[in-house]
């Protein structure tokens, strides 16, 4: 760990993910939990995703420590078929099951052609393309779906109805890293709002509504109203089918009746949908093509290929750590401190 004049401390991978594992426990999760959340948070840290990297993860510790986490929960895992793998997180965190399929999943995929994980009953799951992503490492397409208490708002209204209920898909590509995209249906995610609103400053019109239901820049009036989705009735309707995937399929809990994430000890009991197929038996040159094309984008018509800056990152982060607040390490040391004790 490195400390800096600015007011921040670097810290290396594996240094990381110790001290997010030994906060966990501290909070309260069992040993195999806090293992999947950390590494989790850490990862999307290393990316660049600061949103939903270690400053996040102190919503998940807070969670931990009032309920809205149960750390120990033993999720309930079953295969009504061969392809699909059915999990009910008991109130746990959504990623928790998801670590124990994994290898089961990617194995299903490559002999079945496709296979589904569908889970209810979990806290958010942070950065969506870290599933995904993942599964494109192992070779495999996949596309997920989530959701979470209700933020923003449907067709035509101005109250809450959706969460920012992400979709990410992500492939793999040959000699390279994977193509992963993963974006909310809001305009913006919720905490880029919230960041927003803590340090007084004003967001981009089209982001949010009022309390009253009427346009905004003010982020912390925003905070006490209504999230837009992108694009109008289309972001919306985007928000209505990952809801339909996410928790209509799995069961698991509309935005509308999901409990909140940072306040009380109610698990949101938000769903998980994820569907990975393995493209060699579609096309066995596959990742070729998918490179060859990424590449003719990205030079010959100047595409932003998703993923590619995340895995630069990655690499940067491996070499020289990850570098965040003192603040923010001082909170979470706080938590990896009731470890010890």
């Amino acid at each position: 760990m490195t400390a800096t004049r600015s007011q921040t401390v670097t810290l290396g991978i594996d240094e990381a993910r110790a001290l997010c594992i030994a906060a966990a426990i501290g909070a309260g999760a069992g040993d195999e939990t806090a293992r999947s959340i950390a590494l989790a948070a850490v990862a999307a840290e290393s990316e660049g995703q600061a949103s939903v990297g270690l400053s996040h993860y102190v919503d998940y510790l807070e969670a931990l420590e009032a309920g809205r986490i149960d750390g120990k929960a033993e999720p309930e895992i079953s295969r009504p078929a061969l392809a699909i793998y059915l999990a009910d997180a008991k109130g746990g965190a959504a990623h928790t099951a998801f670590d124990r399929c994994f290898d089961d999943i990617a194995k299903a995929a490559r002999l079945f052609g496709v296979t589904i994980f569908s889970q209810k009953n979990a806290y958010t799951c942070g950065s969506l393309g870290y599933f995904t992503g993942r599964l494109a490492e192992a070779g495999l397409v996949a596309l997920a779906a989530t959701n979470g208490p209700a933020l923003v708002a449907g067709s035509g209204s101005t109250k809450p109805v959706f969460c920012t209920n992400p979709i990410s898909l992500a492939a793999p590509a040959a000699d390279g890293p994977p193509l992963i995209i993963d974006q909310s249906s809001s305009a913006t995610a919720f905490v880029n709002v919230r960041r927003a609103a803590e340090a007084g400053e004003a967001i981009p019109e089209g982001w949010a509504l009022d309390a009253k239901g009427k346009p905004t820049t003010d982020a912390k009036k925003a905070m006490k109203g209504v999230l837009l989705a992108f694009g109008g009735s289309r972001g919306a309707n985007v928000a209505l089918m990952v809801e339909v995937l996410a928790a209509g399929v799995s069961g698991a809990n509309w935005s509308v009746d999901a409990p909140s994430i940072s306040e009380g000890h109610q698990t949101p009991g938000t769903g998980l949908f994820i569907a990975a197929l393995d493209p060699k038996l579609f096309d066995p040159g596959f990742e070729i093509r998918m490179r060859v094309h990424l590449d003719r984008l990205a030079t010959r018509y100047g595409v932003h290929i998703p993923g590619s800056a995340k895995a630069a990152a990655r690499l940067r982060s491996d070499a020289s750590g990850i570098t965040i607040l003192a603040a923010l390490h001082a909170r979470i040391a706080e938590f990896a401190a009731r470890k010890q004790a």
